[in-house]
């Protein structure tokens, strides 16, 4: 908490000294949505969409523009929105553009181009940091990060082909398209990755490790007990329920500075197939990472309502 209370003192005197060094309001941007939720999505308290958003606007302005807003640490730490607010147990604010936490605080962080802004009130005990959601799909592969589109690479196992197709398909609808590569030749720096594969597949990739050693270090609250159990994790990290055959998995994180990389895995092909089949922006919105067995979805953290 001591760190995001640094940080969120930076950010304000960033932002202090660059409003008094003249920046004009710019041409403005379009087509902005701020999506407000409690409890890891699972509580609505607003979206909102912009179709004209004035120059120069931060992610700060905006909210305080279009909900009910109070701060602390001199304007860089949000305290409550409309009404709900963090409490000392471990309970705060945090926010994510295009599916990405910030690494500077609201009032540092500009506005650009088709950016979906989400804002979510959620318990922090397990992990301080999340670093990417499957909430915001199609972004970030559209409009990218800090107004710049990244590649897209795709990574798929030999035995999840239908699945691999799936996944192609559903990018393809929104415009992105994919250079498709060799199953654990990494994205690479300036790129986005997607991994697709059963977790026999794809269990040695930096993804999936970062997933298998906790949400305390990649975010994601399940994770594997071999091969054929996919664990469900409640937001204190604790495993809640388990799925076995044809269970799949739909998450996101990133390593240190990396960019993210998304994973679409499950306990066999028919799981993978099935969370392939979720990679919609119905089924993953607002949601942080996806569990799917059969036709039922499961949004994690498991039971993330209070």
């Amino acid at each position: 908490m001591l760190a995001r209370i640094r940080i969120a003192l930076a950010a304000a005197v960033v932002a202090a000294g660059a409003s008094g060094c003249g920046l004009g309001p710019g041409p403005g941007t379009a087509d902005v949505t701020l999506t407000v939720t409690r409890d890891f999505g699972s509580g609505q308290v607003a979206t909102i969409t912009r179709s004209k958003v004035p120059g120069s606007e931060t992610v700060m302005r905006m909210l305080e523009r279009s909900l009910r807003v109070r701060t602390r640490y001199g304007g860089g730490f949000v305290e409550s929105i409309d009404g709900f607010s963090g409490t000392a147990d471990r309970r705060d604010w945090f926010y994510y553009v295009n599916g990405i936490e910030a690494p500077v605080g609201a009032a540092s962080t500009v506005v650009h181009r088709g950016d979906r802004i989400w804002w979510d009130l959620h318990d922090w005990s397990a992990t301080e940091s999340i670093p990417a959601v499957v909430g915001s799909f199609p972004e970030p592969f559209v409009h990218g990060i800090g107004g710049r589109r990244l590649p897209t690479t795709l990574e798929c196992a030999d035995d999840v082909a239908r699945a691999c197709s799936q996944v192609t398909n559903a990018l393809d609808a929104d415009g992105v398209p994919v250079a498709s590569q060799q199953l654990g030749t990494g994205s690479g720096s300036d790129s986005l990755g997607v991994v697709v594969g059963t977790w026999a597949d794809v269990r040695d990739e930096l993804v999936a490790s970062l997933i298998q050693r906790g949400p305390s270090l990649s975010g994601v609250y399940a994770r594997f007990a071999g091969p054929g159990e996919l664990q469900l994790l409640d937001p204190r990290g604790r495993v809640v329920r388990a799925l076995t055959a044809g269970a799949g998995l739909i998450a996101a994180t990133a390593h240190y500075s990396s960019e993210p990389i998304w994973l679409i895995t499950g306990t066999d092909p028919t799981g993978v197939l099935a969370a392939a089949r979720a990679l919609t922006p119905a089924r993953l919105r607002d949601h942080f990472a996806l569990a799917v067995s059969g036709s039922s979805d499961m949004p994690l953290p498991l039971d993330g309502a209070t």
